[in-house]
């Protein structure tokens, strides 16, 4: 079972993005992230509750997660509600948060003592120069500058949580922990409500539809996946099956959401598909 959890993960972290448009249609993006996050953690409490963890702990574990939830729940699951917010396709938002193991890749070694192999690099910079077809020329053309900004914002803080949580690695209970990080991240976004926004939720069967996947399937099913994966794998290894999902992504999006797929965005795709493959294979002994 344990074997098929990258691609159960692939799966349903692509299908967050898809399920992300209807979400900021119906609401402004920081609004959706603290209703999504209050009901993460209330849930993360109960199952907790249920299963007799213990929910005390000491105060560094307590900041720990905290701070791994704004990193995460926070700041990148905002940067990328933004800009889709502001017209980025969840296809090119995925592509640019999913250059992560490049990142990730660079610092494991420094921050973590992860040795990184040369295959491994191939491997990300064939990811890098795939996504770099796929983005193209398009940047203040069809895609919104500011948009961009903010995905490569919400790569910054992806690629910061996960080796944050690498390095920590704590011995919370997976549940408990979660619920630290939905706590942190729910109170980042209010934050950002009460300062910049003016929040709004229009409760359409669409928006409860969507949000229901994302909160039942994407935080209490894929980010929980994520954490066991980084907990028991290299952060630098983990994070290489991100590059398959922007492929994923974009095919998702092309059925539900009609996002159109150039020849250039199929090339840039495959590409970085490859790139992982390079990355994550075992070497024969």
């Amino acid at each position: 079972m344990i074997r098929i959890f990258p691609l159960i993960f692939i799966i349903l972290w692509s299908s967050a993005f898809v399920t992300t448009k209807p979400i900021i249609d119906n609401s402004d993006p920081f609004a959706a992230l603290a209703f999504r996050f209050f009901f993460v953690a209330l849930g993360f409490f109960i199952f907790a509750v249920f299963t007799k963890q213990k929910i005390l702990t000491n105060t560094k574990n307590l900041l720990q997660s905290i701070i791994s939830g704004v990193l995460f729940h926070g700041i990148y699951l905002g940067g990328v509600f933004y800009s889709v917010s502001i017209g980025m396709p969840t296809g090119i938002a995925a592509l640019i948060v999913t250059l992560q193991p490049i990142l990730t890749n660079a610092l494991a070694g420094r921050f973590l003592g992860e040795k990184v192999s040369f295959k491994q690099w191939i491997g990300v910079m064939l990811g890098f120069f795939g996504a770099t077809l796929v983005l193209g020329f398009d940047i203040g053309t069809s895609l919104p500058v500011v948009g961009v900004i903010a995905s490569f914002i919400a790569l910054l803080a992806i690629t910061a949580s996960t080796l944050w949580q690498k390095k920590i690695g704590n011995d919370l209970p997976l549940s408990v922990s979660n619920m630290y990080q939905a706590i942190g991240g729910c109170l980042f976004h209010i934050i950002i409500i009460i300062i910049f926004t003016d929040p709004y939720i229009n409760f359409t069967s669409t928006f409860l539809i969507a949000m229901s996947h994302q909160i039942f399937l994407v935080s209490f099913g894929a980010f929980t996946i994520l954490m066991f994966l980084i907990k028991n794998n290299s952060a630098s290894k983990t994070v290489s099956i991100f590059f398959l999902i922007p492929p994923t992504t974009a095919v998702m999006a092309w059925l539900f959401l009609n996002e159109v797929l150039t020849n250039l965005d199929l090339v840039g795709f495959a590409v970085a598909t490859f790139g992982v493959y390079i990355a994550t294979r075992k070497n024969k002994v």
